[in-house]
């Protein structure tokens, strides 16, 4: 009887045991459940003030710029831009370095003052897709200039971008693109002019600074005009930049056209201005192409000397200055073949602007390269360490060093 009874009891005890256990175990599953509910109440509740406050921070950042936004949103456009190069170092600027002023420096100045862009893009301009075609060395000067970006087309924008310009910066004119227009990439050649005095052609026994009485003979013009269209066509022409060697594909560029014109009197000298059109050009490609021609009229250098330049051997080939370096024109053949007659865009030509350019050049280009050379004979004072130079044997150390970014492509 008794075992029956502590076995009774023991059962009885296992159940409550047990039963005891179940609803410990009800209880702390229902301790579980809360907290889990209220942790998944405290992350939704931080992710909703999170939207919140994302929500009300864009709504305040789209509070300042909707009324303007709408009224004048961002669209891709090219602007013709014509520049002295005088005092400035060059088109492309250096953004955080305000010690060489360059012309893009001004521009992007004046597109910020006049509303054109934001301010908080001025030092990222790739965040308005900006690219110039081309890049202008220290002192060189455009007439025909492109850039392209995308800017907010206020009322009246050309001529309120040119009230914060300098005078010899100007904005001619402006023309919406497609979206993925590039000006550099889209554009198919370059035209520059180079102004100087006709003395250059002189003969190296003749006196050079006799500038005002010097005048060009036709039969010596011919013979600068020869030596020019040979430099037509495909070329390697490493040796007339810095820094590409001789199988740098980079190094072979198209020519299209190079000549000299007809001569004319300006401040009592005589001037001659020169055309090459290329598909593009390196840097300091122009002045030396000129160089060479010139040391070969002077007598410095016999006419192989131009078929050894496109040779595998370095040829020692000399600069001319840039004051006279003129970027006229650039040209988007392709763009113009492929949009410019589907009625919704325009044909990237500047027929209604050329008075324009023309008054700019007599204005400021031309005046300045004159008044300059006739001051400080730039062209006089270069031609001097013409000897120095070795047009017989490859180059071996007397070229002087090129600029310090001479080993980018540049126009």
């Amino acid at each position: 009887m008794f075992k029956i009874r502590l076995l009774s009891g023991l059962v009885t005890s296992r159940r409550v045991v047990a039963a005891n256990g179940g609803l410990f175990k009800f209880l702390s599953n229902m301790a579980d459940t809360s907290q889990n509910e209220q942790a998944a109440n405290l992350l939704k509740r931080s992710n909703e003030e999170n939207e919140v406050f994302q929500a009300t921070k864009r709504a305040k950042s789209e509070g300042d710029n909707t009324e303007e936004e709408r009224r004048y949103p961002k669209k891709k456009v090219i602007l013709l831009m014509a520049y002295c190069g005088k005092g400035y170092y060059g088109m492309q600027r250096n953004p955080g370095n305000t010690q060489f002023r360059t012309i893009e420096d001004d521009l992007v100045a004046a597109l910020i003052k006049s509303g054109c862009i934001p301010e908080n893009h001025g030092d990222e301009m790739k965040k308005m897709s900006f690219q110039r075609c081309a890049r202008t060395d220290k002192g060189v000067s455009a007439a025909g200039q492109v850039v392209s970006l995308k800017l907010r087309l206020i009322e009246d924008i050309v001529e309120k971008i040119n009230e914060h310009l300098p005078p010899q910066i100007r904005i001619l004119g402006l023309k919406r693109v497609t979206q993925g227009f590039n000006s550099k990439n889209n554009c198919d050649a370059r035209t520059y002019s180079y102004l100087l005095p006709t003395v250059a052609f002189s003969h190296k026994g003749s006196d050079a600074s006799d500038t005002a009485s010097f005048r060009l003979d036709p039969e010596t013009l011919q013979r600068v005009n020869l030596l020019f269209a040979r430099y037509k066509g495909t070329h390697n022409f490493h040796n007339f930049t810095s820094q590409k060697t001789p199988k740098d594909p980079s190094a072979r560029r198209y020519i299209t056209e190079m000549s000299c014109g007809e001569p004319f009197i300006l401040s009592d000298n005589e001037f001659a201005v020169i055309k090459v059109r290329g598909q593009s050009f390196m840097m300091h490609q122009i002045r030396k192409m000129i160089g060479l021609v010139i040391a070969v009229i002077k007598g410095y250098a016999e006419e192989n000397v131009m078929d050894r330049s496109w040779e595998q051997e370095k040829v020692d080939v000399p600069k001319a200055p840039g004051l006279g370096l003129v970027l006229e024109r650039v040209h988007f053949d392709r763009y113009n073949k492929r949009f410019g007659g589907d009625g919704l865009h325009e044909r990237l030509e500047w027929d209604g602007e050329e008075e324009a350019i023309k008054a700019f050049k007599e204005a400021h280009i031309y005046p300045t390269i004159v008044e300059t050379e006739c001051q400080e004979g730039s062209m006089c004072s270069w031609m001097a360490t013409l000897p120095i130079h070795d047009f017989h044997g490859t180059a071996n150390g007397m070229q002087k060093k090129e600029d310090a970014d001479s080993a980018k492509d540049s126009d």
